[in-house]
């Protein structure tokens, strides 16, 4: 695990450290607007096969890797696999996304939940990990990560995706103990997954809060917050020798970026509805910024994309501590070529 790397300035920037351009890579970079993954993902059969198997999780994690100038590799995983380990019954149905077969509802089906042995019932997720470290030989950092507490709490209560988040609010207002224990057993699994990544060869942590911007400031603190601070409390900071840093990402949270950077987190994601000017006045030089053209710009012409990528690293401005990504997921039907475009232009126009 101890080959030098060769490319090291997405943990640099995490760290606040001086870079010769701002580096990036890209959230869901090894995704279905890559026709090499849909390739893979035929071969698989199913999208759980894919993730289950760690030469076929390896081959597409290091697809956008050969394809573009990226600076740093990510774990292709699912966020679900912490409650799949648990016993709920994943699965995928075609057009609806994920599904529970067995949602968790009641104080009992909290009280069943198993923690899971991130070795055993994960093991492929670590088996995964520790190949495309080896693969990647030094190439760039691997990102490892999971969703947020919050987040997974609410696919395992309402059973899989939502709109309104009725089930798991109605959970929040009218059994919060229930909520709590559940938040609670599930952070001490992310814990425990998220440090077995790092053994495994994780080089740096990313926890993905998809639904905390659905809650109100004081529920956001009480339910979202406070578990991922418990995850950020647990990790393994340091191996190889060297940091282990770790993002948080909640979408729609900029109004709490500054609580946020409290936490003792390295880095935070921000989306594309807040100004990065604005962002790193709420934080100062507290933790690095990862973020954040609207991944919409993609579907623009080349010229767009170059003028908005420019902006977003203007907003930015100078010094240190800036990873440039898109501010969610790279969507489906980009084309691929414009992602090329936006990761030389962050090259060229960040170089220092």
């Amino acid at each position: 695990m101890t080959t030098p790397l060769q490319n090291d300035l997405y943990l640099r920037a995490l760290n606040r450290q001086e870079t010769p351009r701002t580096p990036v890579w890209v959230m869901r970079q090894a995704g279905r607007y890559l026709p090499e993954y849909l390739k893979v993902r035929a071969q698989a059969g199913d999208f759980m096969t894919l993730c289950s198997t760690p030469e076929l999780a390896c081959e597409v994690t290091l697809q956008p890797i050969n394809r573009f100038n990226l600076d740093a590799a990510i774990l292709f995983s699912d966020i679900l696999t912490i409650p799949d380990a648990m016993g709920l019954g994943l699965h995928f149905e075609t057009g609806e996304g994920p599904k529970f077969s067995h949602p968790v509802r009641t104080r009992a089906d909290v009280e069943k939940l198993p923690i899971p042995d991130p070795n055993d019932k994960l093991r492929y997720v670590m088996d995964a990990v520790s190949t495309i470290r080896t693969e990647l030989n030094g190439r760039v950092p691997l990102i490892g990560f999971s969703g947020s507490p919050w987040t997974l709490a609410t696919y395992m209560v309402e059973g899989g995706g939502s709109k309104d988040f009725s089930k798991v609010k109605g959970m929040l207002f009218s059994d919060p103990a229930t909520l709590h224990e559940l938040l609670d057993r599930t952070a001490q699994s992310v814990i425990s997954y998220l440090n077995a990544q790092v053994d495994s060869g994780a080089q740096a942590l990313m926890v993905f809060d998809t639904w905390g911007g659905v809650l109100s400031p004081a529920n956001y603190r009480e339910f979202s917050l406070h578990y991922m601070q418990q995850i950020v409390d647990g990790l393994t900071r340091e191996a190889d020798g060297r940091k282990v840093p770790v993002v948080l990402f909640t979408k729609n949270g900029g109004q709490w970026l500054d609580i946020m950077a409290n936490t003792g987190c390295d880095g935070l994601g921000v989306d594309w509805t807040m100004d990065l000017a604005d962002a790193r006045a709420r934080i100062g030089e507290r933790v690095a910024l990862q973020g954040n053209l609207d991944p919409s710009v993609l579907y623009g012409s080349p010229e767009s994309i170059r003028t908005e990528v420019k902006r977003v690293l203007d907003s930015y401005g100078a010094g240190p501590g800036h990873v440039f990504n898109l501010g969610h997921g790279i969507h489906q039907h980009v084309d691929p070529e414009h992602l090329g475009v936006m990761v030389e232009a962050v090259r060229t126009l960040s170089a220092r």
